[in-house]
């Protein structure tokens, strides 16, 4: 039968975003560097590992979904697209489940990760121009659904999702400011602690960058002994919080002291509000040097470190607020124990009223806040006759307690509220005082990444086992966390330069203008665009102004939609010829 526009099939794919986050993955040079350092079995058919994951990635990141199972569908109804953007042969059969678990298993091999993950890394930082020199250590759990195996990674521990009745694995990340990028991770069971695994975070850091002053921000967790001399003894700098166990409640009071005294003057860090341009006074401290020494690699070493006492306003206010809050409660709740009611069971002795009380004290934590004494009554108690006893009246003691506020506790309690020491070995001509709150303050870029991982890249829950997949997968949402975090940062950067604002991503409000728009919303922009066989011919839905605006922001042509139809094609090609 001939091929006529009767009895042509109608095939609808949608194309939304894809051809985009192929685009940036191409120009990260994904499944280039992916080819290079896995090489695949002699048994490999089809298309190649890395265009695979580069696949799997723009699935996950264009529907928020990593299981295996619901790539090959996805993936049938957009063959078309995929062919033409990644200019190969591409059949459903490609993305099986058990090709992508296969994928999966190459990509957990330490040391062809790393010949993969350092060229990687070096490539995003020369062509974005990347010459950050801070960065983040930090660590989060996943939850998964499994079962919990003796030589895997699922096991119970500290769940930072509150989750502690579901096993987890640990990720240990580092990221390079200003824009958070991924550049190193390490993979260990859930049950594992913080503190061990900054040391070879650092390291995979340095061996990835090949540079050294640095300056590495980490939470109270990094401010280890061993692991701040280790930073200095490899000439890097380091900043973090120190915790109670290095400054006690005591300690924190001493170096308060002054400041409260007036026998030091705090200096007022500033910062400018990017709503209202204006400078505000964000916090105050003051800094003051110590020598720290430790053995490393065998030989002491010392080194010169300061302490900033800072104290942030808006945590001081909120904490001031809540220990009195916290005092009144638990007085009111005391002073409710002389209340006599039926059913209600009071203290009979004063070792058991003591008891109670402690326990209060403790719940809201507020000892030595509040004075108690305790006052002995005489209660009059009538016993009624039986039998051959008369009625008679016994005396029994009772205790009643009251409770006054400790003004001069709680005052001094008061005036430690939001102050924190922090420590660096950072000079202070490369990092001032404010720069190091300031520093500090950016570390919700690296949070912002885990709630990536666990969002639009859907880590959690895990439905995989098996170490290796585990680690296959992690590392794959890795790569998709780069690509959301330099899309980002490229629309905002050209909007910077250009000293412009995007209006219409948002739904609704059409004059709604940003400077900072969000990965997320500019690949929702692209919904709805898709490619139609009809008659023998492909048609697409045309690129409104916001999507081509979308696309020059990221430097992409608008032929990265236009090549689909094979007609237009064509006729560049004759453009071209004449």
């Amino acid at each position: 039968m001939p091929n006529t526009a009767e009895n042509c099939p109608v095939i609808n794919e949608r194309v939304d975003d894809l051809p985009l986050l192929l685009a940036q993955l191409k120009e990260m040079r994904v499944p280039e560097l992916l080819n290079e350092a896995f090489p695949t079995h002699g048994n490999w058919r089809g298309l190649s590992l890395g265009h695979v994951v580069t696949v799997w990635l723009t699935f996950i990141l264009s529907e928020s979904n990593h299981r295996l199972s619901h790539l090959r569908p996805w993936a049938a109804g957009r063959l078309q697209t995929l062919r033409v953007a990644l200019g190969v042969e591409v059949v459903e059969t490609d993305f099986t489940d058990d090709r992508l678990a296969q994928a999966l298993e190459y990509l957990s091999a330490n040391e062809k990760w790393q010949h993969f993950e350092d060229p990687l890394n070096r490539h995003l930082l020369r062509i974005y121009d990347l010459t950050g020199g801070t960065v983040r250590l930090d660590s989060t759990t996943a939850q998964s659904y499994g079962e919990v195996s003796v030589d895997g990674l699922l096991r119970f521990g500290h769940s930072k999702d509150h989750r502690p009745d579901l096993p987890q694995i640990k990720i240990s990340v580092s990221t390079l400011d200003p824009l958070g990028l991924p550049l190193t991770a390490t993979i260990v069971s859930g049950d594992k602690a913080d503190d061990p695994l900054y040391v070879p975070e650092i390291e995979r850091v340095r061996a990835t960058l090949q540079r050294r002053g640095l300056l590495y921000v980490g939470d109270s967790k990094m401010a280890a002994l061993a692991t701040r001399v280790h930073l200095a003894a490899g000439g890097d700098s380091y900043l973090c919080p120190l915790p109670a166990t290095q400054i006690p409640a005591a300690h924190l009071a001493e170096v308060v002291a002054p400041v409260v005294s007036g026998a030091i003057k705090a200096q007022a860090i500033k910062r400018r509000n990017d709503e209202t341009g204006r400078w505000e006074k964000i916090a105050q401290g003051y800094e003051y040097p110590v020598t720290i020494e430790a053995d490393h690699d065998g030989q002491r070493v010392q080194d010169g470190e300061r302490r900033l006492v800072v104290c942030s306003l808006a945590w001081a206010k909120a904490q001031k607020k809540g220990l009195a809050q916290r005092v009144k409660k638990a007085a009111v709740e005391i002073t409710r124990l002389n209340q006599k009611k039926q059913g209600k069971v009071r203290p009979k002795t004063v070792e058991a009223w003591q008891t109670t009380v402690a326990q209060k004290l403790h719940k809201y934590r507020v000892v030595g806040l509040l004075d108690v004494t305790y006052r002995e009554d005489q209660q009059m108690r009538a016993v009624r006759a039986y039998k051959e006893r008369p009625a008679t009246v016994r005396v029994v003691p009772t205790w009643q307690v009251e409770v006054t506020i400790n003004r001069t506790a709680l005052a001094q309690a008061q005036a430690v509220r939001g102050w924190r020491v922090y420590a660096t070995n950072a000079p202070q001509a490369q990092v001032s005082l404010t720069q190091a709150v300031l520093a500090y303050r950016g570390s919700p870029v690296i949070e912002r990444g885990f709630r990536r991982l666990k969002g639009p890249l859907s880590l959690t829950p895990l439905y995989l086992t098996t170490t290796a997949r585990l680690t296959g997968l992690v590392r794959v949402l890795l790569i998709g966390l780069r690509v959301l975090g330099l899309i980002e940062y490229k629309a905002r950067r050209a909007l910077a330069v250009r000293d412009e604002q995007l209006a219409g991503l948002t739904k609704g409000l059409p004059k709604k203008a940003t400077a900072r728009p969000t990965t997320e919303t500019l690949l929702r922009a692209f919904e709805g665009l898709t490619l139609s066989y009809l008659g023998g011919q492909w048609y697409l839905t045309p690129l409104n102004a916001l999507q081509t605006r979308i696309l020059d922001l990221l430097d992409f042509s608008s032929e990265i939609y236009h090549r689909l139809i094979p007609r237009f094609l064509e006729t560049q090609m004759k453009m071209s010829e004449t």
